[in-house]
């Protein structure tokens, strides 16, 4: 596993390097100063995950974020930021990201939030993720009453399980064992998934779910 971690950044009185580097399955490849060089270094690394601040020099977290997805679309993002503006977090998920963090996070959870995001599992800060929640419940009552099926339609019914299971956060393995199909299979419907509804995330298809009525928030 390799990442490419913003230079400086420091996790309750901790670098981010110094945490990583400790860890035997995760190898940190490069650093960046900036977002315009993040964005470079990805390109040129090609980086499995990739931990972003919000606020970076020159170019912003959120836009080296877009970029960097569109130099290595295969590439997880994961904010880590002392931010914990509502806005800062949704437009890190719109741009691609896969994970939210706070810098007040314990050390020991870094690195499990690397190889969850790494598996393709998203992953949030709790007190954002009750934020994020509360979005999705708004959205879920605004859009009460849509057809399900209007929501998607150029998605098959499989695609569209998937999508629901997607949404409750569940992870490619436990949707597999549900749908009693594999790995592999899940994968390959989320990848057409995200290309059928230009998504970047499966953060962003959850949201997507939500706002689209294909599944309900209590």
């Amino acid at each position: 596993m390799s990442l490419g971690p913003p230079q400086g950044a420091v996790l309750r009185g901790r670098s981010s390097v110094s945490v990583l580097a400790e860890e035997a399955d995760i190898d940190v490849v490069g650093e960046a100063g900036d977002g315009e060089q993040a964005v470079r270094q990805a390109g040129d690394l090609l980086p499995d995950v990739v931990l972003m601040d919000v606020r970076m020099p020159r170019t912003s977290g959120i836009d080296a974020c877009t970029g960097i997805k569109n130099a290595v679309p295969s590439a997880k993002i994961v904010m880590l930021t002392i931010s914990d503006e509502e806005d800062d977090l949704f437009d890190a998920l719109k741009a691609g990201a896969t994970g939210y963090l706070l810098k007040t996070i314990s050390v020991d959870e870094l690195p499990d939030a690397v190889r969850a995001v790494s598996g393709g599992q998203s992953f949030i800060n709790p007190s954002m993720a009750t934020k994020l929640i509360t979005e999705f419940t708004t959205l879920a009552r605004q859009g009460g009453g849509r057809a399900e099926q209007a929501a998607a339609p150029r998605l098959t019914d499989r695609e569209m399980e998937v999508l629901r299971l997607v949404a409750r956060g569940l992870s490619n393995r436990e949707i597999a064992k549900q749908l009693v199909i594999s790995d592999n299979t899940v994968k390959n419907h989320v990848r057409n998934i995200l290309e059928k509804l230009q998504l970047h995330s499966r953060m962003e298809a959850a949201i997507y779910a939500i706002r689209q009525n294909v599944i309900q928030m209590e």
